[in-house]
């Protein structure tokens, strides 16, 4: 079949999973599957070897991406269960200061986001949003506007998260590698979107008379010397409110985790992660310690260990039992179910389009475009997030398509996991109405569509804009 035949092919696939998303609401794992089939079909894929790409691209793509994923949402679930996201947000809010208040909570959507997926995280830390902005009697977009940006960029750019499992597993990078080198770009794209929100929210948006009701008391009490007075005199005095203290103790009496637990048990898969890259980059071959840490920094055992260490200090020590703990680990699997199986999808498209020979085709036709890989990453990325809305579909889908034309570049491990990242700051940008998170973020922030559009959207624009450009100033060091 020639290459013209094939690319139209691609181009019908990709159109018809837009519409099928997009307008007939169709769940985007079968809309993907759908696609699959449709254009392997179309593109002279033999009957008797269908179904085998399709378990090829499933088993390959779910191998190497659904443990991390399953075991990361069990660490969130037992942090935000055990009330470790809440100590968190607040121990950084009484350290930060009732002035730096947007940037502790900056700060803590940041961290937090690592091991939390975004929508949890917006959940947790939102309600304390609210109890800042009414205690200062601020407007709340000034609290929660970089605290969100924060997930998100974590959420598109690194791993445990699932698109960015998903790109590293189907384009040969290196998770180790994107921590490594994504944690600074994140960090710094994130505090410049704590910047760039200050100038966002100078002036005031119009708010849902029911979030302002929620957040501030209804404007009659507002009104009066009560409620408000009671706020903003408490908001002069620096720490005098609710939301800056530590929390109480629970119902069974145990006070929540600490600062310092919380935190650590944060950043150790991150570290054991880093420790085994560069134990692999730098210790000799057959060297004892490179095996050991190449086994205790392979993602999916760095995960287990904290698992097993969040299961006891945030549960056996604080008083759950076994059944308890197996309970919370286990309600952390059905709301990722269905990313896992997405992601599984993603890699079935990627598969068809390899053995149909629509990827060399892509290959040769971008390839021709003159523009370097890192560039080519970020823009289909950033068209197919526009386009679709989902920042871990427009990653999966990025990577099926890009992987012939990396295989053919012959980058090396760093430049791949370079190129993920710049999917990732693709996949942040241009949140808008077709976007799930665009909708929960305006929901809870009490936002209409035109000033979700002026704020949210532009935010994450040039969080996504600057985070390219931040992957593209590393590329001649890797």
């Amino acid at each position: 079949m020639s290459h013209a035949a094939l690319l139209t092919i691609a181009v019908a696939g990709v159109a018809t999973l837009l519409l099928l998303i997009l307008r007939a609401k169709v769940q985007p794992f079968v809309a993907l599957m759908v696609v699959s089939v449709g254009v392997a079909l179309a593109a002279g894929v033999p009957a008797a070897d269908l179904v085998k790409t399709i378990e090829d691209g499933m088993g390959a793509t779910l191998g190497h991406i659904a443990t991390i994923i399953a075991l990361g949402a069990m660490i969130g679930r037992i942090i935000e269960l055990s009330g470790g996201a809440h100590a968190f947000a607040h121990s950084l809010i009484e350290k930060f200061g009732s002035r730096r208040t947007p940037l502790a909570l900056t700060v803590a959507g940041f961290v937090l986001g690592i091991p939390v997926f975004f929508e949890v995280g917006l959940i947790i830390l939102m309600p304390i949003a609210y109890g800042v902005a009414r205690a200062a009697r601020k407007p709340l977009l000034i609290y929660a506007l970089p605290m969100g940006a924060a997930m998100l960029t974590v959420h598109a750019f690194l791993p445990p998260h699932p698109g960015a499992v998903a790109v590293a597993a189907t384009i040969g990078a290196s998770q180790g590698l994107m921590l490594l080198l994504g944690l600074p770009i994140t960090a710094v794209v994130a505090f410049l979107g704590y910047l760039v929100s200050r100038r966002l929210t100078r002036r005031e948006y119009p708010m849902d008379p029911a979030v302002y009701a929620e957040v501030y008391g209804e404007p009659e009490a507002a009104g009066d010397g009560g409620g408000a007075g009671t706020a903003a005199t408490a908001a002069e005095g620096g720490h005098g409110t609710a939301v800056l203290t530590k929390p109480a103790p629970s119902e069974t009496g145990v006070r929540a985790p600490s600062f310092g637990m919380v935190l650590a048990l944060i950043v150790t898969p991150i570290l054991l992660i880093l420790l085994g890259t560069i134990g692999q980059n730098t210790l000799a071959e057959g060297s004892t310690l490179r095996a050991v840490l190449t086994v205790l920094g392979a993602p999916m055992v760095a995960l287990l260990i904290d698992v097993a260490l969040c299961g006891w200090l945030l549960g056996a020590r604080r008083g759950w039992n076994r059944a308890h703990i197996a309970e919370v680990m286990g309600s952390a699997l059905p709301p990722v179910a269905m990313v896992i199986l997405v992601a599984g999808a993603g890699g079935v498209f990627g598969k068809v389009l390899v053995a149909s020979g629509i990827g060399d085709a892509i290959a040769d036709v971008l390839d021709r475009t003159g523009l370097p890989v890192l560039v080519l990453g970020f823009l289909t990325s950033l068209a197919l997030r526009a386009a679709q809305g989902s920042a871990t579909v427009a990653l999966i889908t990025t990577a099926g398509i890009l992987t012939p034309l990396l295989q053919r570049a012959d980058l090396s491990t760093g430049q791949l996991s370079l190129v993920a990242l710049a999917m990732g700051a693709g996949a942040l940008a241009l949140s808008h109405i077709n976007d799930a998170g665009y909708w929960m973020f305006t929901k809870l922030a009490g936002l209409d569509v035109a000033a979700g559009l002026r704020t949210w959207t532009v935010l994450t624009t040039v969080m996504g804009c600057a985070g390219f450009a931040l992957t593209a100033a590393l590329w001649p060091l890797v």
